[in-house]
């Protein structure tokens, strides 16, 4: 079993139906071609079960389609430009009919497959970035904090249309990925298609390996916590919680920020041990799909790590996926407020289904729907508080600065003015101007949580 993935991932029984052809061609000689077309069903691979077999007529097979597909094969078998071993063929055809059916399904062969269980562990060799595709090019969900593509200055939503001289246009995402792949050291050139800018941008990058540290945290202020999760990995929830417990040693912590953005998301279980960390009871996110084991639910169990303390989760077009599942829950349990950016629109599950020759079929199977019933697909997760990308600078210091009554001659003096503190009201006036310029949204955040707190003043105690 994969560590952490959802669902039924090592549950897999495959029926084999095989039909064999005879095709006639003009001129030819006949073919004879051995057409296997494998049709997954649930069994518990994990106990060597074998597969139960499938309903009466659960399975109808087009045959008058197949046929087809037996033509076409036999014709690139006899007539292509130049010979085409028989495994590639199949695996291409594989792959394209995985890919016909949304852009997450894919079929993942033996070197993919392994380096996917690596990858939910938190180390990989690339770039560091997560993708997908869009119009027959590679859109960059989001960069992974710290990593080449990170500091190469990759953003959210951008096109790559061409990977060194290669047009990325044709190509299947996973032979994309394979091309950002590489030797640590060696560099690639992305050009990208951005938003707003008017030509093409060419971004070199230097490949290296890539260990994602999930979880940051840092006090912003006395009392406020900073936490970020970059992506949902198998230790993601334990982490975050490792992290909280040094925050609160610190001292009691009377609001905490969740950075959400550019997560592109990862494990679902991550997803659910994060959102229970901050709920007593209640839903979190269920899923529905065609069979059994793609309905599920998942609920939190009680315990509030930071005792109700108040919550702003900041989140863009970069957060798909966990990170909307995470949202979803938190918002439709009026336990945080969501600011920000609306989210990407990632509300489906996929299955890793391993395959008998080492590979796997990565097939959306569900939807997952948040507390409240919505899916997310398509449409994301709507922040409470919006908040638009704004880069802020600081205005020129005025020598015509507006009169206080501290400048009027002879004013009368403040009896209770404790002079003690200007220096540090001075301090926390600097530090607030400085995460403005570095970070308006996380900013904006911490303000709401001050202004969360003065209104209610509940004593929280964590």
């Amino acid at each position: 079993m994969v560590p952490g993935l959802t669902s039924a991932e090592d549950r897999l029984g495959t029926v084999f139906i095989s039909e064999l052809f005879m095709v006639e061609f003009k001129g030819m000689r006949s073919l004879k071609i051995g057409l296997v077309l494998g049709v997954l069903s649930a069994a518990s691979w994990a106990q060597d079960k074998p597969a139960p077999a499938p309903a009466t007529g659960s399975v109808n097979i087009p045959f008058e389609g197949l046929k087809t597909f037996s033509e076409v094969y036999g014709r690139i078998q006899q007539d292509y430009v130049e010979p085409v071993p028989d495994d590639k063929l199949l695996e291409d055809a594989i792959r394209g009919m995985l890919s016909g059916l949304d852009p997450h399904s894919t079929y993942l062969d033996q070197e993919q497959y392994n380096e996917l269980k690596v990858g939910t562990t938190g180390q990989f060799g690339g770039l560091g970035i997560e993708v997908g595709m869009e119009n027959g090019f590679v859109k960059v969900i989001a960069p992974i904090d710290d990593t080449p593509a990170f500091h190469a200055g990759i953003k959210a939503g951008d096109l790559i249309i061409r990977l060194d001289d290669k047009p990325v246009k044709g190509m299947s995402l996973n032979d994309a990925v394979k091309m950002m792949r590489g030797e640590p050291g060696s560099p690639i050139v992305l050009t990208v298609v951005r938003e707003g800018v008017d030509q093409p941008l060419k971004i070199t990058i230097t490949r290296d390996i890539i260990k994602v540290k999930s979880v940051k945290s840092r006090i912003l202020e006395e009392g406020y916590g900073y936490l970020r999760i970059t992506s949902f990995q198998s230790k993601t929830g334990d982490n975050m919680i490792e992290a909280i417990d040094e925050m609160k040693k610190k001292g009691a912590l009377k609001g905490l920020v969740l950075d959400l953005r550019n997560n592109p998301g990862g494990v679902l279980n991550a997803a659910v041990s994060v959102s229970d960390a901050f709920l007593e009871n209640g839903l979190i996110v269920y899923t529905d799909g065609r069979v059994e084991d793609a309905k599920m639910r998942f609920s939190a169990t009680p315990n509030d790590i930071i005792g109700g303390a108040p919550i702003v989760v900041l989140i863009n077009g970069g957060s798909a996926s966990a990170s909307e599942i995470v949202a979803g829950a938190l918002q439709d349990h009026k336990r945080a407020v969501i600011m920000g950016e609306k989210t990407f629109g990632k509300g489906s599950v996929q299955t890793i289904l391993p395959t008998s020759n080492g590979g796997a079929v990565k097939l959306t199977t569900a939807r997952y729907y948040t507390p409240s019933g919505r899916s997310i697909q398509a449409e994301g997760i709507t922040p409470d508080v919006p908040i638009s990308r704004v880069k802020l600078e600081m205005a020129a210091k005025s020598e015509f600065a507006p009169i206080k009554e501290a400048d009027l001659t002879g004013h009368l003096s403040n009896d209770k003015s404790k002079k003690t503190g200007d220096a540090k009201e001075k301090d926390g006036e600097a530090s607030e101007e400085a995460l403005a310029l570095q970070d308006y949204p996380l900013n904006e955040a911490l303000n709401l949580l001050k202004g969360i707190n003065i209104v209610h003043k509940n004593g929280v105690k964590n």
